[in-house]
């Protein structure tokens, strides 16, 4: 039997808590293991349970969402948070990256991406909605000290990067150029230490600002 994914569920409306619930464990492979109506709880459930992936409401009573975001990843670097959240604002999504989540949904998102969603947090990926992609990209500014990726990125790599500003799977990225999905992984490794940055956000926002991809031409 395969092991469930195991999720806290952190929002403010119990309706809205009650009605995740329903959709995700329907899915046969996540498990909801809490739910938390504020930030200072999911701070406690989050230390206490150690979900596999916490998916974090940003506006909360007592203590926010990107505040509880960045004590729990204090505590525990090891965290997989997804925000689900209706603000699209610049401040919320940057805020929320830089505490430590690893990936942005907004609550318009349908109930077969937001599982895809913890999935993928799961594995360590960033899943993004487009439009929070572009939000991300206007917010950032160029350095001139950056790699420029198309010198130090092979052949390869520079065919994987399209697809991963894309936000596809490392699954996906394997299925469409033949390969493994270890082997993508393996990649996008690389590629990560080349561009010199942290994570798949990074590297795409970096793909895009030098003009070697467009991104999302659908939102």
């Amino acid at each position: 039997m395969t092991q469930k994914i195991r999720i806290l569920l952190v929002d403010d409306h119990e309706v809205v808590r009650e009605g995740l619930r329903a959709v995700l464990e329907s899915k046969g492979d996540l498990q909801v293991v809490g739910e938390a109506g504020d930030g200072i709880q999911a701070v406690e459930l989050a230390l206490r349970l150690k979900p596999d992936v916490i998916l974090m409401d940003i506006d909360m009573p007592r203590k926010n969402g990107i505040s509880a975001i960045h004590d729990i990843v204090v505590e525990q670097p090891e965290a997989k948070i997804l925000v689900l959240s209706s603000f699209s604002e610049d401040t919320q999504i940057v805020e929320s990256m830089r505490a430590g989540a690893l990936g942005y949904m907004l609550k318009a998102v349908g109930t077969d991406a937001l599982a895809d969603a913890i999935r993928r947090v799961y594995a360590g990926e960033t899943p993004l909605t487009p439009l929070v992609a572009r939000r991300i990209i206007a917010t950032m500014t160029p350095t001139r000290s950056e790699p420029r990726l198309v010198e130090v990125l092979t052949e390869r790599e520079l065919m994987i990067l399209p697809l991963v500003v894309r936000g596809l799977s490392n699954k996906d990225i394997g299925l469409q150029l033949g390969i493994t999905t270890r082997t993508v992984g393996t990649h996008i490794t690389n590629m990560m230490s080349k561009a010199e940055v942290e994570n798949r956000v990074q590297l795409s926002m970096l793909a895009v600002r030098q003009g070697l991809t467009s991104v999302f031409n659908d939102e």
